[in-house]
C-alpha cells in the first residue's frame, strides 16, 4: 500500500510498524526536537508501534484499516513542537515515574497533583527512605532498557480485581463507573496501568527530563516547549502552588478528590450539597478579595485570566462585594482598547493573531488609566466587533472619591499596561484560571486546560450556536497565545482566585457530551475531542441546574447568568 508520510510517498509492506517504515526513511535522529513520537492519521492519533498493512490485509482483495482508508494513506508524524506529541511524552513520562515507583517502593502512594510551568508535583506518601536522587537514578535504568510500549486490552472486571489486589482503590473506584467490559493498559512485570492515550513507541524515547526534590514529593521536570532538546527552566511559583494546596483541601472539605467520589455525591444526590458549599466557598474568597482590595485603598483592580476562566463573572461578583464596602465599582473591559482591524498586521500565516498584546492599544489604556487615577474625566471607547473598530459615542467617566476601578481582559496582568508616574498601591493585581484540583485516579490528573475547553465549547454552543469543530479550530492559537502573553504574567498577582468548581464536570456533561460524541474518527479534530470524551466517559451526569445560583461562575457557560441580563 502506498503511503504519504510527511509528504514522503513509500510503500508499506504489510507487517511493517510506522517505526519500522520511518526508521528506513531516516527520519530517527536521536534529537528529541526531530524524533516522531506518534503519528495522526485522519482525524486520530496512533502510536508508532501501529501497523498501516496489516498481513491478513494483504491478499487479493485488502481490506484496508479504517483510519488508512479515511485518510487515504496520508500520515502526519507528530513531534515534541506538536500538542499530541508532547501529549504522548508527557504518558511515557508517567509510565516511567509509576514504574520505577512501583519497582523501589511498591506499597507507596503517588498521586499527581498540578502542573508547576514546566514541571508536573508528584506527591509521594508510604515511601520510608524516599529521595529524588533514587528515583532519578532508577527512570534512567528503565530508560536504559528501552521497555516497549504495548497497549493490551482486558476486561473490565479483570482490572478492578487487579488494582483492587494491589491497594489502588482510586483506580478500581474510577473502573467501577465504566460503561464497557473491557479495559485497555500497558503491563511491564507485575505493573499494570494505563494513561488514557497514546504513548511513544518504548521508554528510550524519554530523552529530555530531569528531578528535582519538593516538599513531601518531587517535581519532574519536561522539555522547554521552545527548545525541546534541553530541560524547561522551573521558576519558584509560591502563590500558584497555594492556591493549588488550597484547591486539595477544598477537595478534602467536601469529600470530594476523584471523579469517582463525584459520582458517589451525584448518585446519592449529595451533589447538590456539594454545589452549595462550593458556592459559599467562592463566595466567601470574592469577599476576601474585596477586603484586600479597600484595606490596601486601591483605585483600581487588573483582573486577567486565560479564556474561558470565568473573568466576567469574577469582576461582576467582587463589584457586588466591594459595594458592600461602600464602594463604588466601575467596570470596564480591555476589548474596548483593541485597536481597529485594519490596523493589525497578519502574522506569518497570514492570519490576525488576536491573543497578541499589540492587538491592544497599550498607550492609550495607559494614558487614559493615569488620568482616572488622577481624577480627571476621559472618553472611553468602546469597541464594535461588529465594525471590527472603535466607536466613540460619549462615555465620559470620572472617578468618585469611592470609585474602584475593576479592568477586565486577557493581557490586564501584562506589565506593558501599567501606567508610570501612579502609586503601585493604587493598582490592585487579580488573576482567575480554573485550576481544578479534582483527579480521575491518582496516576491521571485532569488537565485544567480541558476544563477550559469544556467550557468554551458549551458557551459557544449554547449562547452563539457554534459547533464544536468551529470551537475546536481556534483552541490551538488560544493556547499558544496563554502561553506567550498570560502565564508568565501570573505571579504578578496580589491574589489568584481559582475559579474550578467540583461539581461542573457532572453539569457540563449534560450540556455538551452529545456534541462532542458525535464527532467522527474522520473529523480532523477527532483525537482532542475524544480525549475530553474519555475523561466524561467516567462522569456521571448531573440534571442539577436548579441548584446552581444565578451569579455563579458556571452560569457564564450554560447559561442564565443574571450579570448579563440588560
Amino acid at each position: 500500500m502506498k503511503l504519504i508520510i510527511d509528504g514522503r510517498e513509500v510503500v508499506a509492506q504489510p507487517g511493517q510498524s510506522l517505526l519500522d517504515i520511518i526508521s528506513q526513511l531516516g527520519l530517527i535522529s536521536g534529537k528529541l526536537s526531530e524524533d516522531p513520537l506518534a503519528a495522526r492519521i485522519a482525524g486520530e492519533v496512533f502510536t508508532l508501534n501501529y501497523i498501516p498493512v496489516r498481513q491478513k490485509d494483504a491478499g487479493e482483495n485488502p481490506n484496508t484499516r479504517r483510519a488508512m482508508a479515511a485518510s487515504g494513506g496520508e500520515i502526519k508524524l507528530l513531534r515534541y513542537s506538536d500538542p499530541a506529541g508532547k501529549d504522548a511524552y508527557v504518558r511515557t513520562a508517567q509510565f516511567v515515574i509509576f514504574l520505577a515507583l512501583n519497582r523501589l517502593w511498591p506499597n507507596a502512594r503517588a498521586r499527581m497533583t498540578c502542573t508547576l510551568g514546566p514541571g508536573l508535583y508528584i506527591d509521594v506518601k508510604n515511601a520510608p527512605g524516599f529521595t529524588a536522587e533514587c528515583m532519578k537514578t532508577e527512570m534512567k535504568r528503565i530508560i536504559g532498557e528501552n521497555i516497549p510500549l504495548l497497549r493490551r486490552r482486558v476486561s473490565t472486571a479483570d482490572a478492578i480485581r487487579y488494582f483492587e489486589g494491589r491497594g489502588d482503590e482510586d483506580k478500581a473506584r474510577l473502573l467501577k463507573w465504566r460503561t464497557v467490559e473491557y479495559f485497555d493498559e500497558y503491563a511491564y512485570g507485575d505493573f499494570r496501568d494505563y494513561y488514557y492515550g497514546e504513548m511513544a513507541p518504548s521508554t528510550g524515547y524519554l530523552k529530555v527530563w530531569d528531578i528535582r526534590s519538593a516538599e513531601n514529593g518531587f517535581l519532574f521536570l519536561f522539555p522547554d516547549d521552545q527548545c525541546p532538546d534541553q530541560v524547561g527552566t522551573y521558576e519558584h511559583m509560591p502563590h500558584f502552588l497555594s492556591v493549588f494546596n488550597e484547591g486539595e483541601r477544598w477537595c478534602e472539605l467536601m469529600e470530594c478528590e476523584t471523579v469517582a467520589d463525584l459520582n458517589g455525591l451525584v448518585e446519592s444526590g449529595r451533589i447538590r450539597e456539594l454545589i452549595r458549599v462550593n458556592e459559599a466557598l467562592h463566595e466567601k474568597r470574592y469577599s476576601q478579595v474585596a477586603d484586600m482590595v479597600c484595606q490596601r485603598g486601591a483605585k483600581a483592580v487588573m483582573l486577567a485570566g486565560p479564556s474561558s476562566s470565568g473573568k466576567t463573572t469574577s469582576a461582576n461578583r467582587l463589584a457586588t462585594q466591594l459595594r458592600v464596602h461602600g464602594k463604588k465599582p466601575v467596570l470596564m473591559s480591555l476589548d474596548d482598547y483593541y485597536l481597529d482591524r485594519e490596523k493589525i498586521a497578519p502574522g506569518p500565516d497570514g492570519k490576525l493573531d488576536l491573543e497578541h498584546i499589540n492587538t491592544i492599544d497599550t498607550d492609550l489604556f495607559k494614558e487614559q488609566i493615569a488620568q482616572l487615577l488622577r481624577g480627571e474625566e476621559v472618553e472611553i471607547p468602546t469597541f464594535s466587533f461588529k465594525l471590527g473598530r472603535r466607536v466613540w459615542n460619549g462615555h465620559r467617566m470620572r472617578l468618585s472619591p469611592d470609585s474602584v476601578i475593576i479592568v477586565e481582559g486577557l493581557h490586564a496582568l501584562n506589565p506593558v499596561l501599567s501606567p508610570k508616574g501612579i502609586d503601585s498601591n493604587l493598582i490592585f493585581k487579580m488573576y482567575v484560571s480554573p485550576l481544578l484540583p479534582l483527579n480521575l485516579d491518582d496516576h491521571n490528573r485532569i488537565p485544567t486546560s480541558y476544563l477550559r475547553l469544556l467550557r468554551r465549547i458549551v458557551r459557544d454552543f449554547e449562547g452563539r450556536g457554534a459547533t464544536v469543530q468551529h470551537t475546536m479550530s481556534m483552541w490551538d492559537s488560544v493556547r499558544r497565545g496563554e502561553k506567550i502573553w498570560i502565564f508568565p504574567f501570573q505571579e504578578n498577582a496580589d491574589v489568584i482566585f481559582n475559579s474550578s468548581t467540583l461539581y461542573e464536570l457532572a453539569v457540563l456533561k449534560k450540556h455538551i457530551y452529545p456534541l462532542l460524541t458525535a464527532v467522527q474518527p474522520e473529523d480532523p479534530w477527532y483525537d482532542e475531542v475524544r480525549s475530553v470524551v474519555k475523561i466524561l466517559n467516567f462522569v456521571q451526569e448531573a440534571d442539577v441546574d436548579d441548584e446552581i445560583p444565578p451569579t455563579s461562575l458556571v452560569r457564564e457557560f450554560i447559561g442564565g447568568n443574571t450579570f448579563y441580563r440588560k
